[in-house]
């Protein structure tokens, strides 16, 4: 047994998920918004759920948001930033300068950009270097291929290529999202994720398709990959946050 200050360092970050739509907390499959679970009416109490678990920093996604093109659940964000003290990253509908203003104004720590990277890089760029370390870049694809727009789009666009655009910029980290596994609870793309942080000099982020905590002690064995987002195998008990924190520790104790 360890004391809290003697337990061996985590490895990587897990980052609980809290997507949000119409006010609630969901998840979809696949980004497929007709493929909805709901898994609450109070994101700001699962906020705090996780926060009293361990959790170092959310990952909120505005569904709403990224479908329209603009912030929607304002409120419902607003709320969590009331509740919680650790840091909040958001994405979905960031793109442009006011939408990325109102969200960093309001106390989200980043914005995670995805759309407006492929559709306007240069506002990305000038993006990135007006707030260092603030700017997430999102990189959600279908078998390697960039989707945009909610993922309602997918473009022909690789996504390693895209990342390579943005690596000089001050960026605080990339986000890869593979889309066909997430919310289906069958594992990470391991190699792709693994290959992105290999080839970047930017922390690489994975998310979709964790299930199981061996999910998440095989992303550990990465030192490429810097952290990972989970949701639907926290909300449906495939195991506690407890144990995932405990997972990727050095040891896994």
């Amino acid at each position: 047994m360890f004391l809290v200050s003697d337990r061996p360092p985590v490895v990587m970050d897990v980052i609980p998920a809290i997507d949000l739509r119409g006010g609630r907390c969901v998840r979809l499959r696949q980004g497929d918004y007709s493929r909805e679970t709901v898994y609450g009416d109070d994101p700001a109490e699962t906020a705090a759920t996780w926060e009293r678990g361990g959790a170092g920093r959310l990952h909120l996604v505005d569904l709403d948001g990224a479908r329209a093109g603009t912030p929607v659940n304002v409120d419902a964000v607003r709320a969590i930033l009331k509740t919680v003290a650790i840091p909040c990253q958001l994405g979905g509908g960031v793109r442009d300068d006011a939408s990325a203003q109102l969200w960093l104004e309001a106390g989200v720590d980043r914005v995670i950009v995805g759309t407006a990277a492929l559709e306007r890089p240069d506002w990305l760029a000038g993006l990135a270097e007006r707030y260092p370390g603030r700017v997430v870049l999102g990189l959600d694809a279908r078998a390697g291929k960039v989707a945009t727009r909610g993922w309602l789009e997918t473009t022909e666009v690789d996504a390693l290529t895209l990342a390579r655009r943005f690596e000089g910029l001050p960026l605080a980290a990339v986000i890869y999202t593979d889309i066909g596994r997430d919310g289906m609870l069958d594992g990470p793309d391991l190699e792709t994720t693994a290959a992105l942080g290999r080839s970047l000099r930017l922390p690489v982020i994975a998310s979709g398709g964790v299930g199981s905590l061996d999910d998440l002690r095989r992303l550990a064995g990465y030192r490429e990959i810097a952290g990972c987002i989970v949701g639907r195998a926290l909300y449906e008990g495939r195991f506690t946050l407890a144990e995932a924190i405990a997972a990727v520790r050095c040891d896994g104790s």
